[in-house]
């Protein structure tokens, strides 16, 4: 819970907090960015042993170095900037494992190096940093080398096989595009024995690794919820037969849509419930557009990062009261 810090009192009092808490209405909260940052890399980890389950020790060697990259590249930044080092908060190896999860076990290393320089460089420190980036910063670095080198990060192989001997396969979402079927059951697509990124095969995993974030309050199961059952309801009503013709199962289990609802639909900028609602339900509104009408098979990419856009716009229309402010004053 956060509390608020007291400042009436005299002229002097008022000084000291002004120092102390800079920025009002002065609010403070044991949690810390890097308390919460340490829980998402927790909550992940089961995710990534799985993805090393089903695609083999490359997935852990692509995530340590994308994580690598992201710190160093971080780091080096900031130093070079003389700005304060920030690398501690973990929130760079939280967006180095994120970028990892949306990438194939094929893609190459320097793909991976030159994703995370990207990630760090354009979509969080050139934004400001933690806290001022308003898009998802591994959305961005997987949609800058989906523009650049697509043939390098849709290169997805079947769970089991690796190196020379992988097999290549389309995504389920990339046979149905196509105008095939999908040949995998609900439950390997939940437990994650389907071709995919790092990130998009164990849906189980990945729900396990939220239930953690969910028991230490470091996520909005709300807007989680929201943006799933919003895709779930679009891609019913919007199906390939036509209207209410749509698989539910199917479009829940398949491609990136649990990775993206439960650690990059991020909604940290909306205090008000009703502006998190308006944000989860417009993110899933059009991750189920650009999944249907796009020539892209997947859509939680584009749909969140469009989102991220609008979030600006959307914030405006719930403002909240200023604290210190009559209410009923209205200024000439």
């Amino acid at each position: 819970m956060t509390e608020i810090a007291d400042v009436t009192g005299s002229a002097d009092i008022l000084v000291r907090q002004a120092e102390k808490f800079p920025v009002a209405p002065y609010l403070r909260t044991k949690r810390s960015s890097r308390g919460i940052m340490g829980d998402v890399c927790i909550a992940l980890v089961p995710a990534l042993l799985g993805a090393a389950y089903f695609f083999g020790m490359r997935a852990l060697g692509l995530a340590a170095a994308s994580v690598a990259v992201c710190v160093l590249t971080e780091y080096v930044w900031q130093k070079l900037t003389k700005s304060p080092v920030t690398v501690g908060d973990l929130s760079a190896a939280v967006t180095g494992i994120l970028l990892a999860m949306n990438l194939p076990v094929t893609t190459p290393y320097w793909v991976v190096i030159s994703a995370g320089i990207f990630t760090i460089l354009i979509a969080k420190q050139l934004l400001g940093g933690i806290g001022n980036n308003f898009v998802n910063p591994a959305l961005l670095g997987r949609l800058f080398v989906m523009l650049v080198w697509p043939g390098r990060v849709m290169q997805y192989v079947l769970p089991g096989s690796a190196g020379t001997d992988a097999v290549t396969s389309a995504t389920i979402l990339g046979s149905i595009k196509s105008g095939g079927e999908n040949p995998y059951s609900y439950w390997e697509m939940f437990v994650g024995a389907i071709p995919g990124s790092l990130g998009e095969t164990s849906k189980l995993l990945l729900l396990v690794g939220f239930a953690y974030l969910c028991y230490k309050g470091a996520v909005n199961a709300g807007a989680a919820l929201i943006y799933t059952g919003t895709v779930a309801a679009v891609t019913f009503v919007l199906g390939p037969q036509g209207l209410f013709t749509g698989d539910i199962l199917e479009n829940l289990l398949s491609g990136g849509l649990i990775l993206g609802a439960c650690y990059m639909l991020t909604d940290y900028m909306f205090v008000s419930r009703k502006g998190k609602i308006l944000y989860a339900v417009t993110a899933g509104v059009l991750t189920s557009l650009f999944r249907i009408y796009s020539v892209y098979p997947e859509g939680v990419c584009f749909g969140i990062l469009t989102a991220n856009c609008l979030s600006g716009a959307m914030s405006s229309l719930y403002k909240r009261h200023v604290y210190g402010v009559d209410r009923t004053y209205k200024p000439l």
